[in-house]
């Protein structure tokens, strides 16, 4: 969501792309099926969709000094028709032109320059830097209306209109006076005739220049400018704007004085305003990872889509279902329905992080680790608050587990302290206090009999706990920083993975090493979950790889490669259906279990 003009309504009416790391996202209105484009090594900057719907392109980030790609897509058969790369660093903008013939690229700040591709012959047509030395960078470029030969960039400053003259293969700028006026622009619309296009700016206003004289010819609103600046501009038949702002406001304007006529609020700051077919329907997308669509006649708002907005840090299915699943965040705790990939509940501690999730087994609650240093509990249909336990760990909250009669919740804090609460019908108290660890508590696992529990933490420790005498049975040693561990289903081994990208396989009766894998090639596993029958176990970390693995072989059967951050956590679906894998970047993945 954080992408300007990232979501667009496909001129089909029937899908909306929108960037999601690397990939870009075709998602079916009616159906909600969802299609990806695989091409770019890191994450996409840009997106844009020609007028006939046949192609599509994007762009994305690199390193600084590297080449930064655009790709071109065939939108019909979703695959890769060719690699233009030219810019250095990012590409900030795209614009196809009207028939298709060409497409306008925009380079970011340490590249500066526009360039011309013919779409035909995939190849540059000719390029030059976007703005004068004198003004800003430019971050906005839009095609005309009519004519192949036109495009706008805008930015910092400046508004250029520039003329393509293909004989001699060279592009020629003109620029747009403004008089006393200095602004920032954020978002260009060009009207249907090509006469004037719109501009909307940082400041909160909105500026209509002519393409002919090349001169502002208005501005507004002059006194009630829009709050946290203009973001995204739609132009109606009718003349009107819909007008997106930093503040979350929809606004729809009067084309000739400005004056709002209605207005709603959505969540976060409007990135993209995008029609459906001739205006009737349209989206609106925000940088809280929320899509909306709203009629035109009601202009009432109505919430499509949601997900997470910063890194998500775990995952759970409750006991013997794989139709729910519970993911928390910074902020909130969210429960999701898998057949219909949609939100069900959103529980929300605002400024608070919350590090890992547990749904008991009697599905009376789900209980959650807060940075706060608070355990809380909530209901799990209304997200009603039911408890909290205050100062449950000194340096916050690290993991937690629960018992499986429901009795006694395990926690694990930053400062490595793992504590054992007793749960009543309405007090918790503190039970037990297992000093040893030094350094945060990563998880904690308990065994199925209630009796014995495995912690592991990032002091390059796991120790197994009796938890009914409340003593250290067993201590394993690693040089690594341990992430995660899982019992065997028969409870006999435990296998542990962390940042030396190593899964160990250790026996839990004498703590003695049975086996050692790679794990991964680079950076820190995260994440592991063994099915029901042992069989297979998952991991996944920095490498941004969901692998699967056979537990007895201790070789990758499968790899499955979509996201753009690194993995989290990651659970294996019960019954096997699914594998769910979240990451840093705030994406939730789901994957088809492999037959």
């Amino acid at each position: 969501g954080h992408i300007p003009c990232g979501l667009i309504s496909h001129p089909d009416k029937e899908h909306v792309l929108c960037p999601l790391g690397c990939t870009v996202v075709i998602q079916d209105l009616d159906s909600k099926k969802q299609t990806f484009l695989h091409g770019h090594t890191n994450n996409v900057s840009c997106i844009v969709v020609s007028r006939n719907g046949m192609y599509v392109a994007s762009g994305q980030v690199t390193f600084v000094g590297f080449k930064a790609d655009v790709i071109l897509w065939d939108f019909q058969k979703k695959e890769l028709l060719a690699r233009l790369s030219l810019h250095k660093g990012k590409i900030e903008g795209l614009a196809f032109s009207p028939n298709s013939l060409y497409l306008m690229s925009l380079g970011g700040q340490d590249d500066g320059s526009v360039v011309v591709w013919h779409v035909g012959k995939r190849e540059a047509v000719c390029g030059s830097p976007a703005s004068a030395c004198s003004a800003g960078s430019a971050t906005v470029v839009v095609c005309s209306s009519c004519r192949d030969e036109m495009f706008v960039t805008a930015g910092n400053g400046t508004i250029r209109v520039w003329e393509l003259d293909l004989a001699n293969r060279k592009i020629r700028p003109t620029e747009c006076q403004t008089g006393q006026l200095r602004r920032v622009i954020t978002c260009v619309k060009m009207a249907d005739d090509d006469n004037y296009f719109y501009v909307g700016t940082s400041s909160g206003d909105v500026l209509k220049v002519s393409t002919n004289n090349k001169l502002m010819t208005d501005y507004g609103p002059q006194k009630e400018k829009f709050s946290s600046g203009v973001t995204a501009l739609l132009l109606l038949k009718t003349g009107d704007l819909i007008v997106g702002t930093g503040g979350g406001i929809v606004a729809l304007c009067k084309g000739s004085n400005y004056k709002i006529m209605k207005k709603i609020q959505v969540q976060g700051a409007v990135t993209s305003l995008t029609c459906r077919g001739q205006g009737h329907q349209f989206f609106v997308g925000t940088n809280e990872c929320q899509i909306y669509r709203i009629n035109y006649n009601a202009f009432k708002e109505e919430l499509i889509a949601a997900c997470h907005n910063e890194a998500v840090h775990d995952i759970v299915f409750p006991l013997g279902t794989s139709d729910l699943f519970g993911t928390c965040s910074k902020n909130d705790i969210r429960v999701w329905h898998t057949p219909e990939n949609r939100e069900l509940l959103r529980i929300v501690i605002p400024n608070m992080t919350c590090h890992a999730i547990e749904f008991m087994r009697d599905g009376k609650s789900i209980i959650s680790a807060w940075n706060d240093g608070k355990i809380r509990a909530f209901t799990p249909e209304s997200g009603r608050l039911m408890y909290v336990i205050n100062h449950a760990h000194s340096l916050g909250v690290t993991a937690i587990a629960a018992t499986s009669d429901c009795k006694q919740i395990i926690s694990g804090g930053g400062e490595g302290q793992v504590r054992v609460w007793e749960i009543g019908e309405r007090t918790q108290k503190l039970g037990e206090v297992l000093k040893e660890h030094v350094s945060a508590v990563s998880c904690i696992k308990i065994k199925k009999n209630d009796r014995e529990c495995v912690t592991a933490s990032l002091d390059g420790t796991c120790i197994v706990w009796d938890i009914v005498r409340f003593v250290r049975k067993q201590m394993i040693l690693a040089n690594t920083l341990f992430k995660c561990v899982c019992y065997h289903p028969e409870e006999y081994q435990i296998i542990t993975s962390g940042t030396d990208r190593r899964i160990a396989y250790w026996e839990v009766f004498d703590g003695s090493a049975i086996r050692d894998v790679e794990g991964s090639v680079s950076g820190s596993i995260n994440g592991m979950d063994i099915t029901s029958d042992g069989a297979y176990f998952v991991t996944g970390g920095d490498d941004h790889l969901v692998k699967l693995w056979d537990y007895n072989e201790g070789a990758v059967t499968h790899v499955g490669v979509g996201h753009s951050g690194n993995i989290t956590r990651l659970k294996i679906c019960p019954g096997n259906k699914y594998i769910v894998s979240v990451s840093a970047d705030g994406a939730i993945l789901l994957w088809k279990y492999p037959g």
